[in-house]
C-alpha cells in the first residue's frame, strides 16, 4: 500500500509541477563511509547533514555505503544491490578473474528503492571516486555480461545478465578524477584523512568504520587495533591487481575506464570542479592558497608541481598543476583520455538555460578543496558555498525534462 501511494504521489506531482521528482542517489568516494559508520559525523556535510538538508528541500535522497577502497566494478554492483535489494553478485567471470568471493554472505540488503526502473529512474551524485562509480553503474546497467569468454552464458543477475536501459536520468560528478590523479601512493597519502575524520567523529575504537572487503576475505579481527588493521590493508594482495581503487584512480586505470564508460545520449551529465592552489609568481607550478586546509596543503603542493606518466611514456603537463589537494582540477571536468578521446564538455555559464543529454556541463572550478566542497574542514565561506552548490544543483536536477 505504501509503495502504491508513493508511486501515485510521484505521478501527481509531475503532472502538477511539470518537473521530475526522481530520487537522488549519493555515492561517496575513496575512503568514504555511510550514514551509520562514523557516529554523528556525516560524509555528506561533516557536522552538518546534507542528506537531511536536501530532504528538507523536498527531495527524495538515498545515501548508499559501498566499499571505500574497492574497484568501481564492485562498488557499482553494491550500489545497485543496496537500491534494489538482495544478494550482492559481482559476477562469476569477475570473481574467477580476480579470485574473490562472488556472493559475500554478509552483503545482503533489503532495498532502499526496489521500484527503481526505467519508469522510476534516479539522479546520481558521486563525490570523488563516486563519480567514476556512477559511470560504471550505468555501463553495467545497459551492457550484458557473460560468464564465459565465448559470450555464450549470461551472468545470472538482474544487473549483469540483462539490459536495464533508462534507469538513470542524470549523473553528477563532484571533484571526480575522470582522468585519474597524479597523487601517487594514493592509499598512504589519503589514510591520514580517514584517521582525522574518525577522530572528529568521536568514534571510539573505530568500530564503526569498515573497509568492506569481504569479497577478498578481509575482515577486521575482534582484537585488532586500528593501526594493525590499516597495516594489513596496505599490505593486502588486492593492491597488486587491477581490481582495486588505486588502479581505477591512476592515470592509466582511468584511461582504461574512459575507453568503455561512454556517455549515454539519454543521460544528463554534470561535473563540479574545485581547486585550492594558485600559480606561483616565479614558475608554472601551483602552490596552496593561504586559506588552504592544513590537511590538504602538503598534498596540494606536491600535486602542484608533479608530473604523471602513462604506460606509453607520455606525461602530463602544467595544466595538471591546479588541484584540490587530492585530484588535479583538469581531471574533474569530464573524461578526456581513452581510445575515444574526450567526451563533449561544455563549460557552464548563465547563458545556458536548457541542457542536452549526452554532454558534460562543467561547473567551476570553485575555490574549495577536496573535502570542503562536501562540507568538511571549512569556514563560514566554504560551508555556505558548499551548501549552495548542493541546494542549487538539486533544484537543477528536478527541472530536467
Amino acid at each position: 500500500m505504501i509503495k502504491k501511494m508513493f508511486i501515485l504521489n510521484c505521478f501527481l506531482y509531475k503532472i502538477i509541477t511539470a518537473q521530475n521528482y526522481y530520487p537522488i542517489v549519493l555515492i561517496h568516494g575513496f575512503m568514504g563511509w555511510g550514514e551509520n559508520e562514523m557516529g554523528g559525523y556525516h560524509y555528506w556535510g561533516g557536522i552538518n547533514n546534507y542528506v537531511e538538508m536536501l530532504r528538507n528541500e523536498g527531495h527524495i535522497v538515498f545515501n548508499v555505503s559501498v566499499g571505500p577502497v574497492s574497484s568501481n566494478w564492485e562498488r557499482a554492483v553494491e550500489v545497485y544491490t543496496q537500491l534494489k535489494g538482495g544478494q550482492v553478485d559481482y559476477g562469476k567471470s569477475h570473481a574467477k578473474k580476480y579470485n574473490i568471493i562472488q556472493k559475500p554472505p554478509g552483503k545482503i540488503y533489503p532495498g532502499l528503492y526496489p521500484n527503481w526502473s526505467s519508469e522510476y529512474p534516479v539522479h546520481i551524485i558521486g563525490h570523488s571516486m563516486g563519480g567514476q562509480t556512477a559511470r560504471m553503474l550505468q555501463y553495467l546497467l545497459i551492457n550484458v555480461q557473460f560468464q564465459d569468454d565465448e559470450n555464450h552464458i549470461l551472468e545470472n543477475s538482474q544487473l549483469l545478465g540483462k539490459e536495464n536501459k533508462n534507469w538513470v536520468k542524470s549523473i553528477t560528478s563532484i571533484v571526480t578524477p575522470h582522468d585519474g590523479t597524479t597523487l601517487v601512493d594514493v592509499v598512504n597519502k589519503t589514510l591520514p584523512f580517514i584517521q582525522y575524520f574518525i577522530g572528529i567523529g568521536g568514534v571510539v575504537g573505530t568500530q564503526f568504520y569498515n573497509f568492506d572487503l569481504e569479497q577478498w576475505g578481509f575482515n577486521r579481527k575482534w582484537n585488532e587495533s586500528w593501526l594493525d588493521y590499516l597495516e594489513r590493508l596496505k599490505n593486502h594482495k588486492a593492491w597488486k591487481t587491477k581490481n582495486i581503487s588505486s588502479w581505477d584512480l591512476s592515470l592509466e586505470g582511468a584511461k582504461e575506464l574512459n575507453g568503455y564508460l561512454k556517455t549515454d545520449p539519454n543521460i544528463y551529465y554534470f561535473s563540479f570542479s574545485a581547486k585550492t592552489t594558485e600559480k606561483s609568481d616565479f614558475s608554472p607550478i601551483h602552490v596552496p592558497i593561504p586559506a588552504a586546509s592544513i590537511l590538504t596543503k602538503t598534498r596540494s603542493k606536491i600535486l602542484g608541481s608533479k608530473y604523471g606518466y602513462w604506460l606509453d611514456g607520455t606525461s602530463t603537463d602544467s595544466t595538471w598543476f591546479p588541484n584540490d589537494g587530492i585530484v588535479n582540477t583538469r581531471s574533474m571536468f569530464g573524461p578526456t583520455t581513452g581510445v575515444n578521446k574526450s567526451d563533449k564538455i561544455i563549460k557552464y555559464d548563465d547563458k545556458i538555460k536548457d541542457f542536452s543529454p549526452g554532454v558534460w556541463y562543467s561547473f567551476g572550478p570553485f575555490i574549495l578543496d577536496h573535502w570542503q566542497i562536501i562540507g568538511h574542514l571549512g569556514n563560514i565561506r566554504t560551508n555556505n558555498l558548499s551548501k549552495e552548490i548542493f541546494i542549487s544543483h538539486a533544484k537543477r536536477l528536478r527541472s530536467l525534462p
